[in-house]
């Protein structure tokens, strides 16, 4: 039986239905309790009803006719990965493998005959695929995180190294080995920061010297991005920085262990040293933005203009994304094409478009071997290579079906991507794109007598080239918009103006002038083209500075946990769907975001404590008061998007005192006199200075908070009886081995934090509500936190140590 014949037996029975439906009401219209007045409403309900349904199974019969539910076979992959990744705990894998094994044969079973059965069955397929997917990749990560901060002497080999803009160097280090003292369970790999180096060391040396390492960082805020998650994936076991600038170890290997790392090291030096020659033809911020451009080497941009980029919308420029990928293809295949055109035996004897099409895809594979191998590279080759090949087909390369195969080989090999802000804007731009494409074609068209007059083709052609820059920068901005607030929280909102302007600069000098560079750098004859792309980079440059400038950036703060997964889904129905059925996608989107709007927010919290207890800060509404005169930028600028408030108030620093210092080994004790003029000083502080700190440097910092309560942060373990004797919530960041006060005040130290991560109080009429990072601690990226380096062991990873209700 075909698919039509299916919908039109459905369609059948449906109108059956409704037949009975509608003879119904005259049986009803007989009983004295109705009047006759309610007879024709009733019909036209039902008549209104049964339109309704047909038109409804109407177009569901053409979305599946069309193959769009195929579509929504990423949308399954990439939902069961991302329940796996959200999940409390791993899922049995004999379980999944049996449910995957039950599906499996269900649908073989099921046939052809019966589609909606099918669907659904293979929608369950791919969603526990998706699940099994993300568990094998955690299998094949294997990730080891350093359990906590420690300085030590570290050996390693250089992988990968990247500059900045202050001539520091970031080197990713392949561990051999670590002293005084040895860390019983090292990562395989960090990433380490050395400043003061006059010379940058090659691939594949060793190097050896004093080290600071940490942990990667959990989520700045409860629910916020926890760099673990990606650091585990990425194979980053720690990151830190070398006291002072390493030396080269006595014994240097000669070269790379296997087959595989002998070329990977091969591209990575590639690699550097096309960054180093692009930068030593253009110096400063231009040479770094076109390094970024070609290898994805980013670090070397400075502060300054990375931020101009960022506040003006820019920022994707300067990744290898599907935009650098689109325009090297397109300037490869458009240029090889004419080339062969212009020697009309080849174009007469040879199939030019598909030749262009592999030399296109030459061109995007060797652009994406020597660009590091990022994220965003890797995604955008996929979908280009997956267009390319299609010419090769005659198939249409521009579909809506190439980007769902792309998407469904990236989250087949890396489903962790799923949960990542760049795979989701990836994804998001260009689904509304294509979709904005394929309604762009079937669009009515319009005779146009101006457009036949010679004079105004050029206009024309210039107001269509600009026109589609602002159709691109709008679907793209409008289409990124919700996936910027769920992970930055914020909007930029002179991003079309600055798009406007810089685009074709990047598409007609920057990329051009870039390609042929690298096309003549092997000739050493680069040098002018890169002075081209230079000049155009300087224009983007400052076209950025000047739109920062007008400000603008929109703060919007966390929203609620509902919003995103439901707008996503609106937001998928909108693109992915073809009838008048993507307007329920639009009508999600529309309401989910009223509601937020209209409906009272979340209460903001009243404290917020880092995961290492050093940055404490009151939220009062207005401003921010920390603990700290300059708190650590990577998490408190974390802090003030998240809450949407810029104000800082900074602690009152008091005079300081001479704390003696502790015997070696031993924790410093105070005499009861300072134990004594401590908790005065304590008191005093805190009553003197409500909603803001006051704080001793080295010892300890208080504040009086709005309902009555003191809280008090201590930086020296000697002040934990005084803080915890005036104080309501005491936090330090020293590691004891208790955590609570005797006095009954609610302790946070160290030790408590590391299990929990960040902390968020409140304080309700029921008491105080205490929301944590990690409510237990049984995922990979997450157990290092529960590990013991003194008794080499783990702790129970499934409970908190500190309570909801903060007892």
């Amino acid at each position: 039986m075909t698919g039509f014949e299916t919908r039109e037996r459905q369609a059948q029975s449906v109108d059956a239905k409704m037949d009975f439906a509608d003879v119904a009401p005259r049986a009803i219209v007989t009983q004295p309790v109705r009047t006759q007045a309610a007879v024709p409403l009733q019909r036209r309900l039902i008549g209104i009803a049964k339109q309704h349904a047909e038109s409804s199974i109407r177009m569901a019969g053409e979305e599946a006719g069309h193959g769009r539910l195929i579509l929504f076979s990423p949308v399954f992959l990439g939902a069961g990965a991302a329940t796996w990744f959200l999940a409390v705990s791993d899922f049995p894998v004999v379980s999944l493998g049996l449910c995957l094994f039950v599906l499996l044969l269900a649908v073989a079973l099921c046939g052809y005959g019966r589609t909606q059965l099918r669907a659904t069955l293979l929608a369950l397929l791919l969603f526990a695929g998706g699940m099994l997917s993300a568990q094998v990749e955690t299998w094949r990560a294997r990730t080891l995180i350093l359990d906590s901060a420690v300085t030590t002497t570290v050996t390693g080999r250089i992988e990968r190294r990247e500059g900045d803009g202050r001539g520091r160097w970031r080197y990713i280090l392949a561990v051999t080995g670590t002293d005084a003292p040895e860390i019983k369970r090292p990562p395989k790999r960090i990433s380490v920061l050395v400043r003061g180096a006059t010379q940058p060391f090659e691939l594949g040396d060793v190097i050896e010297g004093r080290a600071r390492l940490t942990p990667p960082a959990g989520p700045a805020l409860p629910h916020l991005n926890d760099f673990a998650f990606s650091a585990y994936f990425d194979g980053i076991g720690a990151n830190g920085f070398f006291y002072g600038a390493p030396k080269k170890a006595a014994s240097q290997p000669q070269q790379a262990g296997s087959f595989g790392e002998a070329t990977l090291e091969w591209l990575y030096r590639l690699r550097s040293g096309i960054g180093d020659r692009i930068r030593s033809v253009l110096p400063g911020d231009t040479g770094a933005f076109a390094a970024s451009l070609v290898t994805d080497e980013r670090r070397a941009i400075s502060d300054e203009t990375t931020e101009a980029l960022r506040q003006s919308g820019l920022a994707h420029i300067i990744a290898i994304s599907g935009l650098n990928m689109a325009l090297s293809a397109g300037i490869f295949f458009v240029g090889l094409r004419v080339i062969l055109s212009l020697f009309p035996a080849i174009a007469q004897a040879w199939p030019t478009k598909k030749i262009a099409a592999a030399g296109a895809l030459a061109a995007v594979t060797a652009y994406y071997l020597i660009s590091g191998f990022a994220v965003s590279a890797e995604r955008a080759f996929i979908m280009m290579a997956i267009m390319l090949v299609a010419v090769f087909f005659d198939r249409p390369s521009i579909s809506l079906r190439n980007v769902a195969l792309s998407a469904l080989l990236i989250l087949a090999v890396s489903p962790s991507e799923v949960l990542g802000p760049s795979f989701q804007m990836s994804f998001a731009a260009t689904l509304a794109l294509v979709a904005g494409y394929d309604l762009w074609k079937v669009r009515p068209m319009r005779e146009n007598a101006f457009a036949k007059l010679p004079i105004l083709k050029p206009v024309l052609m210039i107001g269509s080239f600009f026109g589609g820059i602002f159709l691109t920068s709008l679907i793209g901005g409008f289409s990124t918009a919700l996936f910027s607030i769920e992970h930055f929280h914020r909007l930029t909102a002179y991003g079309l103006p600055a798009n406007l302007a810089a685009m074709p600069v990047i598409s007609f000098i920057v990329m051009p002038a870039g390609m042929l560079a690298m096309l003549l750098m092997p000739f050493g004859l680069d040098g002018p083209m890169w002075q081209v792309a230079g000049f155009g980079l300087d224009l983007v440059i400052k076209i950025a500075k000047t739109v920062s400038s007008w400000g603008g950036n929109i703060d919007v703060g966390r929203l609620p946990g509902w919003y995103f997964p439901t707008a996503v889904f609106g937001f998928l129905l909108l693109t992915l769907l073809r009838t008048r059925l993507r307007h329920a996608g639009t009508a999600i989107v529309a309401v989910s975001t009223l509601a937020v709007a209209l409906l009272p927010v979340e209460a903001m919290p009243d404290i917020t404590i880092a995961e290492d207890g050093g940055l404490v800060a009151v939220v009062d509404g207005e401003a921010i008061a920390s603990n700290r005169e300059k708190p650590p930028a990577f998490i408190f600028e974390q802090w003030q998007r998240a809450l949407a408030m810029e104000e800082h108030r900074k602690p009152f620093m008091l005079q300081a005192v001479n704390v003696p210092a502790a015997p070696e080994g031993k924790r410093l004790q105070l005499s009861r006199d300072q134990q004594d003029e401590a908790r005065a000083a304590m008191r005093h502080a805190a009553a003197s200075s409500p909603s803001r700190f006051s704080c001793q440097k080295g010892a300890w910092c208080t504040t009086l908070l709005g309902n009555g309560k003191k809280l008090t942060i201590i930086d020296n373990a000697a002040y934990l009886g005084p803080a915890c004797d005036t104080a309501d919530i005491v936090v330090t960041p020293v590691r004891l081995p208790f955590d609570h006060c005797r006095s009954g005040a609610l302790l946070f130290t160290g030790e408590t934090l590391r299990r929990t991560g960040s902390v968020e109080l409140r304080f309700t009429d029921k008491g105080t509500e205490i929301t944590t990072a990690f409510d237990t601690l049984r995922r990979p990226w997450m157990r290092h936190r529960a590990y013991d380096w003194r008794s080499d062991s783990f702790a129970d990873a499934s409970t908190s140590p500190v309570s909801d209700s903060g007892e």
